[in-house]
């Protein structure tokens, strides 16, 4: 049997081999743009995009997988969804995701049921995170009955303390430019857990100094 270095070794094998997966049905859009007809010398890789995923051709045997039944990416491209498998196979594989990182699948449907009180006993900051994300900031904030720390003419401080975990410190502003019903709407910016001032929040997210932060006109 393997010991611990060589099951170590072996995966890293593994994983070097699944990094030379050919494309199949994601060469698509570049295969779309080139001749792929008969006679081509693409003509190969085109018939495997047409009814095929990502597949491993070796010397005497290739591996290929079937087309996913479910993908869900983020803006970014990564595997992102919080109402089940991120992504799926006809065979029940699945693999469920939120902003790429992996998530079980029963931890999804928490999401749904979540509370502020949850949120805080979640001991994985990294699970909690993804919570909050889907919670809300702005909501949680609300719910959590946070006080103001500081207020300016650029908007409101708001802070939550987590334990085991960096504050949620957010700044709330509200648009200038009034909505076509009149109504301003009001928006929540994250910014570092350092921030004291509202005015020096606002500013870090335009990457300024909080003295250089002299808008003549906001919209």
């Amino acid at each position: 049997m393997l010991g611990q270095a060589g099951d170590a070794d072996a995966r890293t094998s593994i994983r070097l081999v699944l990094l030379d997966a050919l494309l199949g049905q994601h060469d698509a859009p570049w295969l779309a743009a080139l001749d792929g007809g008969a006679g081509s010398p693409l003509a190969g890789l085109a018939r495997v995009c047409r009814s095929a995923g990502w597949w491993w051709p070796f010397e005497k045997v290739a591996v290929v997988c079937e087309r996913p039944v479910a993908l869900h990416r983020d803006e970014a491209g990564r595997l992102d969804h919080g109402d089940g498998p991120a992504l799926e196979f006809p065979d029940g594989f699945a693999l469920c995701a939120w902003r790429g990182m992996p998530v079980p699948r029963a931890f999804l449907k928490e999401l749904r049921t979540l509370t502020p009180e949850r949120i805080r006993a979640e001991e994985n900051a990294e699970l909690r995170r993804v919570m909050l994300e889907y919670y809300g900031y702005d909501r949680y904030l609300t719910d959590s009955g946070a006080e103001p720390v500081h207020q300016d003419e650029t908007g409101t401080l708001w802070r939550v303390e987590l334990v085991g975990d960096e504050a949620v410190v957010m700044v709330e502003v509200v648009n200038s430019t009034p909505e076509p019903d009149g109504t301003r709407r009001t928006y929540w910016l994250r910014v570092p857990p350092t921030t004291r001032t509202a005015r020096k929040g606002v500013a870090w997210t335009f990457g300024v100094a909080p003295e250089a932060y002299e808008p003549l006109r906001q919209t």
